[in-house]
């Protein structure tokens, strides 16, 4: 499939999980991708293998995003991080940092790459939001909040794009078999009293009806669709791939 041909597309948190999978998904639509991390090493790499560029970026370091201008079609807000504690013992810095990097950041991008979109009059905006956007979860009161936020970011940003051909939208995955989930089994033992074996049965995958991790593969076909000229009229949308946990 080459419906990107021609099209430049940024990835944030690109070098692994669902920005990698998002990043090999559009490079192979035919977009020009740079892959913006934290992890220069891994951002090079990928970039070549994928003949892209790579940015390197700290996107905790917002003061220097604030008057940043990009030019670029395409724009997906993926990088993310995450804590699991009780409210009670919940590190303010931790809060801070997690709307820092998942709300701010991405308002900041958002900002930096509408113009030149506008002039265009093209541009695709897809927000890697969480069936956490949508339902909230015990022990993960900053990713909650984040995501719940994102969604509102994306909404306005929808209906501000609108006559300039610019849409928005969320994706809203479940528990997907990332780095970034794996890392939370052994927070999620500890928060919930469990055993670490227990904590996909008990805690990740309770509530969906399908039974399994949602591959970053499976994320990045559906921000490939959002991207495409097929989706020009679906915007302000959030898309669960949630095995079923939202529609309880």
């Amino acid at each position: 499939m080459s419906d990107l041909t021609g099209r430049t597309a940024l990835i944030t948190g690109g070098a692994s999980g669902i920005g990698a999978a998002c990043a090999r998904t559009l490079a192979a639509r035919g977009a020009a991708v740079t892959i913006a991390d934290v992890d220069e090493v891994a951002a090079k790499e990928l970039a070549a293998e994928l003949h892209g560029e790579a940015w390197s970026v700290d996107l905790l370091d917002t003061a220097g995003l604030e008057n940043l201008t990009l030019d670029v079609d395409i724009l997906v807000n993926n990088a993310g991080i995450q804590t699991v504690s009780p409210i009670v013992d919940f590190d303010p810095a931790a809060f801070r940092r997690i709307q820092t990097l998942m709300v701010e950041a991405p308002f900041l991008l958002i900002r930096a790459v509408l113009p030149a979109m506008y002039s265009r009059e093209f541009g695709r905006i897809v927000n890697v939001s969480s069936v956490h956007g949508l339902r909230a979860s015990e022990f993960k009161v900053a990713y909650v909040t984040a995501k719940h936020a994102l969604e509102g970011l994306s909404k306005v940003t929808a209906l501000e794009g609108g006559a300039h051909g610019v849409t928005s939208n969320c994706v809203n995955p479940g528990y997907v078999r990332t780095p970034l989930v794996e890392k939370q089994i052994a927070d999620q033992a500890a928060a919930h009293g469990i055993p670490e074996d227990e904590v996909l049965a008990k805690v990740m995958l309770t509530e969906s009806a399908v039974k399994r991790l949602v591959e970053p593969s499976e994320v990045a076909s559906l921000v490939g669709w959002l991207t495409s000229a097929d989706a020009a009229m679906v915007t302000g949308a959030s898309y669960t791939m949630d095995g079923g946990w939202s529609a309880r």
